[in-house]
């Protein structure tokens, strides 16, 4: 039975990010739906996981409330799984620091592990500390970050090296609100960094984690494609009051929809939660939602934009325009490619006709 659908909340009034709310302690005037005679029905995890409706005058009542009991052994199981199973990665080491956990965030995102290993060695060799990296022009960024693809991350990654080095003489702020206002840096990352590298708590909610409890907790196969509010309300919700705790549900659930609870292939005979799993238990039912958004390739104008960045990546000095109009014969896109290059800042036009990374 899928979790009644939240109310909607004034975030301006909601309690803090990562207040987790025991069903004991609902807000006043707001009526609390737990679990009873007749909901015979929900499964351990929907019933750990209920909604409150607001009552009509205060629009700051909180709209979730959670059986701190039966989310404690969530958090106990999946956490416990994660000690046994975690994969050893370098941004995980004590010695990676915040730096290292920042560098890995960019280059996750949308990239799989196994590309982001060899780029990312090479990157903390080169460029050890923010400060390193900031001492270089943004052209090298570029140069490094190798076919890891979507390269605008290389340019936000050196400018938020210039910003730490700047602002936060050279460290990796702690703050939660100083990461966000670094360049680059969006909702996601910064949690990431403080709960990963800091060990706060914070709800870090990726593509892994949101399929995890849209299949534990809502009975659905896939999240939304946008993060939606309601998710980041049941976050909120199952987030362990303790800290180091909190810091390592987040890495847990992560690492069980990477491993375990994969988008295409889940394996819930290897799953901590299966039993309680409402979507297993509701017989696995097909994705009903918006068609998944699929990621083409071959033909597009980022495959030409990948083509004329690694002319210019494995150049030493500019490349004149022959060079480019080698790797792709229509000349429309390959224009069309070339000057998004140049708006997005990845390359750098010159007075004679020809072209280099950027210097600054």
């Amino acid at each position: 039975m899928p979790v009644p659908s939240a109310a909607p909340a004034a975030d301006a009034t909601a309690a803090p990010v990562d207040a987790v709310i025991p069903a004991s302690a609902a807000a006043p005037g707001t009526a609390t739906t737990a679990p009873s005679a007749t909901d015979a029905t929900l499964t351990p995890l929907e019933a750990a996981v209920t909604t409150a409706a607001p009552a009509p005058a205060p629009r700051s009542a909180l709209d979730v409330t959670v059986d701190a009991v039966e989310v404690t052994r969530l958090h106990g199981r999946v956490t416990a799984w994660f000690d046994q199973h975690a994969r050893d990665l370098p941004w995980r080491r004590p010695e990676a620091g915040a730096w290292g956990v920042m560098v890995s965030e960019f280059m996750l995102q949308q990239t799989p592990v196994s590309r982001v290993l060899p780029i990312y060695e090479q990157w903390l060799a080169r460029w050890p500390r923010p400060a390193d990296l900031a001492a270089e022009p943004p052209g090298e960024a570029v140069r490094a970050w190798g076919r890891l693809g979507y390269p605008r991350r290389a340019l936000r990654l050196h400018a938020a090296a210039c910003a730490i080095q700047e602002r936060h003489g050279g460290d990796v702020p702690r703050d939660h609100a100083a990461l966000l206002a670094l360049p680059g840096v969006g909702e996601y990352t910064a949690a990431a960094v403080a709960s990963f590298a800091y060990g706060q708590r914070h709800a870090v909610l990726d593509t892994n984690v949101r399929r995890v409890f849209a299949r534990a907790v809502s009975g659905r196969q896939y999240p939304p494609n946008a993060t939606t509010a309601a998710e980041r309300r049941l976050a909120r919700a199952l987030l362990p009051e303790d800290e180091a705790t909190a810091a390592k549900w987040a890495a847990a659930t992560m690492e069980l929809g990477a491993l375990v609870c994969t988008a295409r292939g889940p394996e819930c005979v290897r799953c901590p939660i299966a039993a309680g799993c409402a979507w297993r238990l509701a017989g696995s039912p097909a994705h009903d939602g918006p068609p998944r958004r699929g990621q083409t390739y071959a033909g597009t104008d980022r495959q030409v934009r990948g083509k004329l960045l690694a002319v210019l990546r494995e150049a030493v000095a500019p490349v004149p325009q022959a060079a480019l109009d080698a790797v792709w014969d229509e000349p429309v896109q390959r224009a069309r490619a070339l000057d998004g290059l140049v708006a997005d800042g990845l390359v750098e036009p010159l007075p004679n006709g020809e072209y280099r990374l950027p210097l600054s």
